[in-house]
């Protein structure tokens, strides 16, 4: 099936009314999303990485302060708590879910911890009921970087609403992709709501009347208008990714050069991406590509490993899970519309690899 007539008209709609800032496709996406997501409030920005910042800068996040968020994830999970002027601290990961270890969390709270930015990475919540509880515990913010797991669940509970907010990247790999950079905050209290639409949007709810300095991250209307076209039938593909993830999964087994995906109790993986660690992981990679199989590293280092952090003085041996995994994981091609002979084509390379 191809959208791709919905998309143009789409498109055209907004170029034939000028609809490029703000206006009619931004409102209606807003509330779109925020009732299929069954919460108050959808306040779009320009991109996912400005609405993890929007939100810390709205708690007032800044210098002097910490927030503790994953060790293996995109930059903007860090970089943007960094923007604020606070000190980002890293935790290892689950070594088998590769999300935060919630095991660790408390360990790392300090009279200057604000926030935890919990990263629900390749479409599987962290254990987010302990992680809050932690949170309360020690009156701290939670806040959940939804990135990779639109419509994920934990015990039934949709990533992005156990917290005070949920950020949103609607980059076009995601599973709900634009045609360029796109990205929300959800939430249900209503004055945090109002603030971040302000400060988003230059500090003014209403042109020329600012009440705080703000910055411009606002969703355009183009992009709008193409979730909106997309929006109604996410659901449906991300059951399909799903599937095509069981898939991977059997025609996998066996191979004991690597591991699969291993999912959760009580959660819905959406599969953002499917990455298996494996042996002679580089190899593989290339062996792949020769066969028409293109593949990806998600991530090539973990955060406290780059360059860009080493005057935190971050040891290896601190993050010994999301550093040993650094040179052994691999994410294969998924996406809802994979047909089941290129997953067969895919494994039998692999298998042949290893053989």
């Amino acid at each position: 099936m191809t959208i791709k007539t919905e998309i143009d008209n789409a498109i055209g709609n907004v170029i034939s009314e000028t609809a490029f800032i703000g206006g009619k496709y931004v409102k209606e996406f807003e509330k779109n999303f925020a009732t299929l997501y069954g919460v108050k409030h959808c306040i779009s920005c320009a991109n996912g990485t400005d609405s993890l910042y929007i939100i810390m800068k709205m708690l007032g996040i800044g210098i002097g302060d910490e927030v503790i968020t994953s060790a293996n994830s995109w930059i903007s999970s860090s970089e943007t708590i960094t923007q604020t002027g606070a000190k980002p601290v890293f935790v290892d990961i689950h070594p088998t879910f590769y999300s935060m270890d919630e095991s660790l969390l408390e360990s790392l709270i300090t009279d200057k911890t604000k926030a935890v930015i919990a990263v629900h990475l390749q479409g599987q919540m962290c254990n987010i009921e302990v992680i809050k509880s932690i949170c309360d515990k020690h009156n701290i913010t939670l806040i959940e970087d939804c990135a990779q797991a639109h419509f994920s669940e934990f015990n039934g509970k949709l990533a992005g609403t156990f917290g005070l907010a949920g950020s949103f990247s609607f980059y076009p790999s995601k599973n709900l992709g634009a045609y360029g950079d796109a990205g929300c905050i959800i939430t249900s209290d209503d004055v945090f709501a109002e603030k971040c639409r302000m400060y988003a949007n230059h500090g003014s709810l209403k042109k020329h009347q600012h009440q705080i300095e703000g910055i411009n991250s606002r969703l355009d209307g183009l992009q709008a208008a193409i979730l909106n076209v997309k929006l109604p039938y996410i659901l449906n593909w991300i059951d399909r990714r799903i599937y095509n993830a069981t898939l991977y999964n059997e025609k996998l087994k066996g191979i004991k050069e690597i591991k699969i995906p291993e999912i959760r109790n009580n959660t819905k993986h959406t599969f953002h991406l499917y990455v298996i660690q494996v042996e002679k992981r580089d190899e593989l990679k290339e062996y792949l590509q020769k066969k028409g199989v293109e593949t990806a590293i998600h991530y090539p280092k973990a955060l406290p490993n780059l360059e860009v952090y080493q005057y935190l003085n971050n040891k290896r041996h601190n993050f010994n899970v999301s550093s040993q995994i650094e040179d052994k994981i691999l994410s294969l091609p998924l996406y809802a519309e994979l047909k089941e002979v290129e997953i067969e084509y895919v494994a039998n390379c692999i298998r042949t690899f290893y053989n």
